[in-house]
């Protein structure tokens, strides 16, 4: 080993998971519209939430954003 000699370590987290073809035991429901959870949703996985779609997974995201946004414009 030289002294230029570095190691590269990458991270990666998954925020979350695509399941397919596979219905949740017991009935679930979506997080945000709460709808029941068919054959095809995603699982977030620090929270284990689950969402019917991908758009709904997308708009709880916006939540913390929005609530921050109407916040700050009311002080």
């Amino acid at each position: 080993m030289n002294e230029y000699s570095f190691e590269v370590k990458a991270v990666v987290r998954v925020k979350f998971i695509l399941v397919n073809g596979r219905t949740p035991r017991p009935q679930s429901f979506c997080a945000l519209c709460c709808e029941p959870i068919g054959d095809s949703y995603l699982r977030e996985t620090a929270t284990r939430f689950s969402y019917c779609d991908h758009k709904c997974y997308v708009d709880h995201c916006k939540v913390p954003v929005l609530e921050l946004q109407n916040y700050v414009r009311a002080s």
